[in-house]
């Protein structure tokens, strides 16, 4: 009978059903996978690689558009993208080695499964590095045989860095979607910024997104980490009777649309874009000029992004190909003795603006920290990836690139910081005394600008462009300022620094993204206004297109059909 008994009961605890087991996550997934090519390419390949890493990038977005007051496009996508490192050689030498200033192309963002499945995503995963094997062990051969032709490179540093390993998950927080209300909103919007007659074309875009990145290393990387943004532009678009097409905008940068700006001041902002473009439209070109000027906060932070910046990340000074303005100043001055320049990419706000450029950790798995590359006008270091220059041995959390795209030292958060800070009122009043000093007709204000772009290069011109919006003649006679059009400022970055002779009190935010080698990546730059003695501005190329011929639709009517629709 107690035979029987312990039969019954284990007839019955094996007919109980298994608990099933976890499904492995994505980093468990991208892990197994790197473990395993990992070591098979240790044991049969040569050459054999010494690191490698896979980084997988999870993009959401929705976004909404409308034009004219109407919905132009409304989207919704997902997309996973999967870039492997792959190094073979040693840290010294290895296949990422600069030749004849061309940097190597490995990785190409293998669009990689949505699901995490794991025979799906390890079978993508495989062929994809056996691709980036190949292309790497043909890369380094080609490295060795160009050395031995060609004399010793001025910097012999190595080609990677040891950086202790990155341990951290935190997905970004849920995003937020663009509901109906927000639909709505961007329609009243862009009807609003179209209210000028002057206005041609007028667009709002609303866009929201949440970055998540996996990233695992044979070193002992494991991470998950990222976030939201959350992004509205508006635009309005006209042209002068001389043919010159003009543009005026607002934008706005936040972690999420509950974070952009409340909607009666997003209403002003509409309208102040219809404003300007007709404003625009009646305000005298501009002819070429060197004089004295302020930059507002917004445009100080593009120019000293664009000449500035650029000129200090670290792949630079070692690319024989660059002009490397700084590489030889460490230790010298490069800017005004009252400015000190900082990168922080842990900020995630200023002056309760959400900073774009924040993040936790660079896409190399460093963690991000703050640089201070410029202390009271001496310039300290550069902003470095784990590609190592000269005197710089290791990375310091700016090792960054789109998805697709190899990792180059990039700008985060830049702050300027000054110690010769006067107010704005004072800083206009200097501005005046520059102005009588020089004996010029007028100076100039730059207060709106989109963006700019600089040559780093030596085959090139090392100068700079910024392009200024808003540009107003500033006279010491008591006239009021005079809105001018068709403006670029140029220069040379050396010339530029030496004519800064003070700054406000006030920094100011320019969110963006910035375009380079590593592709479009998030950044910020803070910075007071400057007082520059000298300035130099172009003018800017436009179209000899005349205006439309016919009138506005809507006023057809009101209008015979040879008039412009800005008459």
């Amino acid at each position: 009978m107690g035979r029987t008994l312990v039969t019954l009961a284990i007839a019955g605890f094996w007919a109980l059903p298994l608990a099933a087991a976890p499904a492995p996550s994505l980093l468990d997934i991208l892990s197994d996978e790197l473990q395993r090519n990992f070591t098979v390419l240790k044991q049969k390949a040569d050459p054999p690689p010494y690191y490698m890493d896979y980084t997988v990038t999870d993009e959401e977005s929705q976004s909404v558009t409308a034009m004219m007051g109407t919905l132009e496009s409304q989207r919704k996508n997902r997309l996973r993208y999967l870039d492997i490192t792959l190094r073979v050689g040693t840290p010294e030498l290895d296949n990422y080695h600069q030749v004849n200033g061309q940097r190597g192309r490995f990785t190409r963002g293998d669009v990689l499964s949505l699901d995490d499945v794991p025979d799906a995503i390890r079978r993508q995963v495989w062929l994809a590095t056996d691709r980036t094997y190949k292309l790497a062990s043909r890369r380094l051969i080609e490295i060795k045989s160009n050395r031995e032709t060609k004399v010793k490179e001025a910097d012999s540093s190595a080609d990677f860095s040891s950086e202790p390993p990155s341990v951290y998950q935190e997905p970004p927080p849920a995003m937020a979607g663009v509901d109906n209300e927000w639909v709505k909103r961007v329609r009243k919007w862009s009807a609003d910024v179209a209210k000028s007659p002057d206005v041609l074309y007028s667009r709002v875009n609303l866009s929201v997104q949440r970055i998540s990145k996996y990233m695992v290393s044979t070193d002992g990387t494991r991470l998950l980490h990222g976030r939201d943004f959350a992004g509205l532009s508006m635009e309005a678009r006209g042209k002068a009777t001389d043919g010159m097409d003009l543009r005026a905008e607002e934008n706005f940068q936040a972690s999420d649309a509950a974070h952009l700006p409340p909607q009666a001041v997003i209403d002003a902002a509409a309208s102040r874009v219809a404003e300007n473009l007709t404003k625009l439209v009646q305000a005298p070109a501009v002819e070429p000029f060197v004089g004295p000027a302020i930059l507002s906060g917004g445009a100080a932070a593009v120019f000293f992004h664009e000449i500035f910046g650029h000129r200090i990340e670290g792949h630079r000074q070692k690319d024989e190909g660059e002009g490397q303005t700084f590489t030889k100043a460490v230790g010298a001055p490069v800017l005004p003795s009252f400015l000190s320049v900082l990168f922080d990419p842990t900020r995630r706000t200023m002056g309760g603006v959400e900073l774009n450029g924040y993040y936790t950790y660079d896409d190399e798995g460093v963690k991000g920290r703050p640089v201070t590359v410029v202390e009271n006008g001496v310039l300290k270091t550069f902003l470095m990836s784990r590609s190592p220059i000269d005197g710089v041995d290791h990375s310091n959390g700016h090792g960054r690139r789109q998805p697709g795209l190899e990792v180059v030292s990039r700008q985060s958060n830049l702050i300027v910081e000054s110690t010769k800070q006067v107010s704005e009122q004072a800083l206009r009043g200097m501005l005046m005394a520059e102005i009588k000093r020089q004996n010029k007709p007028y100076g100039l204000l730059f207060d709106e600008v989109t963006g700019g772009y600089t040559t780093t290069q030596r085959r090139g011109l090392q100068a700079f462009t910024v392009i200024p919006l808003m540009v107003y003649r500033v006279f010491t006679d008591g006239r009021p300022d005079e809105l001018v059009r068709g403006v670029d400022i140029v220069g040379t970055p050396l010339a530029s620094f030496s004519k800064i002779l003070a700054t406000s009190d006030t920094p100011q935010v320019f969110n963006g993204y910035c375009g380079a080698e590593s592709g479009q990546v998030p950044v910020s730059a803070i910075s007071p206004a400057v007082l520059v003695s000298e300035i130099e501005i172009q003018k800017k190329q436009h179209s000899q297109d005349r205006l439309p011929f016919l009138g506005r639709p809507a006023d057809l009517v009101a209008r015979p059909l040879d008039q412009g629709a800005s008459q």
